[in-house]
This record gives C-alpha cells, sequence and structure tokens, in this order.
C-alpha cells in the first residue's frame, strides 16, 4: 500500500469491527471493511477510504475468464456481487476473485483475501 494522504468517508456512523456484519478484505499489511461498494479503514477518529492497489497479484489487464466464472450474469449495481475499488475502477468479489466486466467478457484482477462477519 502507498504512503497517501487521507481521503476521509465523511459522515460515517456506523462502527466497524469483529460483528459488523461486513467483509473484511486484506489490504496489504491490514485488513478494510467493505461497506457499499467502499473500503474503509479505521484511522484515528474517522474513517479512511481505500483502494486495493493494481500490481502483480491484482493486476488491471485483459485478462478473460470462462462465462461460468462470472455465473452467466453481468457484473454491475445489485448484481449479487460485492464491489470493491481496484486502482481506478471497481470490481466484483467471485469465489475469492476480483472481477472486471470488459466488453463483451470479464477480466480477472487476481485474488482477494476475505473474512465475512
Amino acid at each position: 500500500m502507498s504512503d497517501k494522504k487521507c481521503t476521509i468517508h465523511e459522515n460515517h456512523e456506523h462502527e466497524h469491527g469483529e460483528n459488523c456484519g461486513h467483509v473484511k478484505v486484506k489490504h496489504g499489511d491490514h485488513y478494510d471493511y467493505l461497506h457499499d461498494g467502499h473500503l474503509h479503514h479505521k484511522h484515528k477518529s474517522h474513517y479512511d477510504e481505500h483502494v486495493l492497489d493494481v500490481n502483480e497479484i491484482n493486476p488491471d489487464g485483459c485478462n478473460p475468464v470462462a462465462d461460468e466464472a462470472c455465473g452467466h450474469h453481468v457484473h454491475g449495481p445489485d448484481c449479487g456481487h460485492e464491489a470493491v475499488p481496484h486502482g481506478d475502477h471497481v470490481d466484483y468479489i467471485v469465489n475469492g476473485r476480483l472481477h472486471h466486466p470488459h466488453g463483451d467478457h470479464c477480466d480477472d484482477h487476481g485474488p482477494v483475501e476475505m473474512i465475512k462477519n
């Protein structure tokens, strides 16, 4: 994870924790909470907005997966898969992997480690 200035999620009233109901996603040396398509990280008295980095483990290139791996549907809002920010775009978690809609197919953007609360 790069060392960047905080991007604060304003007006965040929910307290994330071990039984809050949100999925924890491994992000570098820590875990963030996935909440409504945002990765939240507790920092002092607020929550920072985090984004999964594009790297060798989680690339952002074209790497098509079989239709079966995407559940024979198009990923998007309300598709049933958790949305997660990755680089400059949004991916969807499918069976522990980041999937990205790309034209007429879906790309595999690598594994993601998560823990359901």
